[in-house]
């Protein structure tokens, strides 16, 4: 199975965003995850629509923009324009979740929809037929390098059995390492976020070790 490694920028050097973004894909990132916050939906602020616009000419790499945002409806116009190439928005955070997504889909961007881990797969089950991707947190999102939440693995094993033969990614955000990755790609997960453990040592050279030790793990090499 072909795994994909999304780095989150949220844990690279800020203060040389475009040298850490030219290099995190010289490094072999599949995805460019981008975490955008918004201090009321979760307790933490990171960025917004013009900082994905100028980060957009630094990577042809897909950008994979997580909004964790309320509301969300009025900015997804804003960030299709920034270059995200998939918009992923909250079951928690909207009223019609629905038409979120089909507003995102009619945008020309693929779609899709996040659980908190307290989020009962259940709440998913209509939307599966107007989503590219379901998104697991496997921590409560708000801040990076928190630990791994394990009762989650099974929660992702619900959600391939619910999606069945639809061609929808499961991605994991949260707390993704070469220790945590084996269960989570058996289970059917097959887009890792990491953020910390792909980011550790600072280095082009130590990023690729490290997506590289992820991919070993998960038994997905290149």
């Amino acid at each position: 199975m072909s795994v994909l490694i999304a780095p989150s920028m949220l844990s690279c050097d800020f203060a040389r965003l475009a040298d850490e973004l030219a290099a995190i894909d010289r490094a072999g990132a599949d995805w460019i995850h981008l975490d955008v916050m918004d201090g009321h939906f979760v307790p933490n602020i990171t960025f917004g629509p013009p900082v994905i616009k100028a980060m957009r000419p630094h990577t042809p790499k897909v950008f994979d923009v997580h909004l964790m945002i309320d509301p969300v409806d009025p900015f997804l116009t804003a960030f299709a324009d920034a270059g995200a190439d998939v918009i992923s928005v909250h079951v928690e955070a909207g009223r019609h979740v629905h038409r979120t997504l089909q507003a995102i889909r009619g945008l020309g961007r693929k779609a899709g929809v996040v659980l908190n881990p307290g989020t009962p797969e259940g709440a998913i089950a209509y939307l599966l037929d107007s989503v590219d991707l379901v998104l697991l947190m496997t921590v409560n999102p708000g801040f990076g390098g928190q630990a791994f939440i394990p009762a989650v693995v099974e929660k992702v094993r619900r959600v391939k059995a619910m999606i069945g033969d639809r061609p929808i990614h499961i991605e994991i955000d949260g707390g993704v390492t070469p220790e945590t990755a084996p269960a989570l790609v058996a289970a059917g997960a097959d887009v890792l976020v990491a953020g910390t453990a792909v980011f550790k040592g600072g280095t082009e050279a130590a990023y690729a070790a490290n997506m590289e030790a992820i991919r070993t793990a998960a038994g997905a090499p290149r």
